[in-house]
């Protein structure tokens, strides 16, 4: 059975930093492009970032460029964002998610997606 749990959400003001982490159990982490998703109330859920198996090629929604970091620990089966100069708009319920797939923008494109964690940026 596949599971990511996330962890690392919280309420924190806006400039701090926070790192969320994703644990995969159940499949074989590095045969799996990894990434990150957000969703706030009343918009649909969107691309983060994005981390590609055995490259470790990154891709980075516009609006987080240079202030996210996606990275994974493929023996830890655990993918990271860490998040600086945090914003009120970045509130949002994180996912990650898994897939196989080459096309890594779109969320249908994922397998796989944990049950989210809060983050909430006061400004």
């Amino acid at each position: 059975q596949v599971q990511l749990v996330e962890s690392g959400g919280g309420l924190v003001q806006a400039g701090d930093s926070l790192r969320l982490s994703c644990a995969a159990s159940g499949l074989t982490f590095s045969f799996w492009t990894m990434a990150w998703f957000r969703q706030a109330p009343g918009k649909e859920r969107e691309f983060v970032a994005g981390i590609r198996r055995r490259s470790g090629d990154t891709d980075y929604t516009d609006s987080v460029k240079g202030r996210f970091t996606i990275s994974r620990d493929d023996a830890k089966n655990t993918v990271y964002l860490q998040m600086n100069s945090l914003k009120p708009e970045d509130t949002a319920n994180y996912y990650c998610a898994a897939t196989l797939g080459t096309v890594i923008l779109r969320s249908n494109a994922y397998d796989y997606w944990g049950q989210g964690t809060q983050v909430t940026v006061s400004s």
